[in-house]
């Protein structure tokens, strides 16, 4: 019997390392095609020559700082949407998630249903229509980065699954205590819910900071024309559309390692509660 456990970890570790070098492969060759200088003038000898640069060089990265490129400007309008959406989805989240995971009102149940019907429906289908309302306010084009950061929060409640999920399981009794000794409902949240809420913040504003790295289809169409206001997504989907795609390519690839460190960073600091996030808000109440 030892000797079949054995053999079945050691077939498991096989096909687990088989599995995590192919998902990793791409990556490898996006960090490799970063450090190569494009020359038009070189011919690759086969595949290997063509993946890994035989001279590594950094013009793909200066090229980014330069001067001949916004990738700057398309940078920070990309943290600027990261970090706004994030902070104000949270607070949205968690006050529509504590209100129906706490409160029982008339229509809840209803309120609930629909808006989960609501989520089947993709969001695009919006798109005109909020299009058209956006450029009323003059919240497109140059002012694309508050237009997608105010449709992205004012939609934001409809996630609340999770969260409620994860309110569900903390006991309604500490409530109760509270409210007997005179707490209101908001400072028993303030002082008493979120401190204990740790992971679920954690998750939720991970997943709203990440959704402007990866959001292309409404932001390209909100901010259409005007190069100043795209976001990292946008800009660099269209340095692939050139006709230099070879040349773009490598410096596509550098801009793609430069946006991956933030989310990196955060998940590799935060990923112990990102998992207790996901883990509790699975839990049903």
């Amino acid at each position: 019997m030892k000797t079949k456990k054995n053999i079945g970890n050691a077939i498991t570790y096989i096909i687990l390392v088989i599995i995590s070098i192919i998902w990793l492969f791409p990556f490898f060759g996006l960090i490799m095609q970063s450090f190569r200088s494009y020359d038009p003038l070189v011919e690759y000898g086969g595949m290997v020559d063509y993946i890994i640069p035989k001279h590594f060089s950094l013009d793909n990265y200066r090229f980014l700082f330069s001067g001949e490129t916004n990738f700057l400007i398309w940078y920070k309008n990309t943290i600027i949407l990261a970090v706004f959406i994030s902070l104000f989805q949270t607070i949205m989240v968690l006050c529509v998630s504590y209100a129906l995971s706490r409160m029982r009102f008339k229509g809840r149940t209803f309120l609930m249903r629909f808006w989960l019907i609501l989520g089947m429906f993709p969001g695009f289908l919006t798109m005109i229509c909020l299009y058209f309302l956006l450029k009323q306010f003059g919240l497109t084009q140059a002012g694309a980065i508050p237009g997608l950061i105010l449709v992205s929060v004012a939609s934001s409640g409809m996630g609340y699954y999770v969260c409620k999920g994860f309110f569900d399981t903390i006991p309604k009794a500490l409530d109760e205590a509270a409210r007997i000794d005179g707490a209101s409902r908001a400072r028993i949240f303030l002082t008493m819910i979120i401190p204990m809420s740790k992971p679920i913040i954690i998750y939720t504003a991970l997943v709203a900071f990440m959704a402007p790295w990866c959001d292309y289809v409404f932001a390209s169409y909100i901010a259409f024309g005007h190069d100043t206001s795209y976001n990292v997504a946008v800009a660099m989907t269209r340095w692939v559309w050139t006709n230099d795609y070879q040349g773009y390519f490598t410096r596509f690839c550098a801009g793609g390692i430069l946006i991956a460190i933030p989310v990196t960073i955060l998940f590799m600091c935060l990923q112990r509660y990102y998992v207790e996030g996901v883990t509790g808000g699975a839990v049903k109440g």
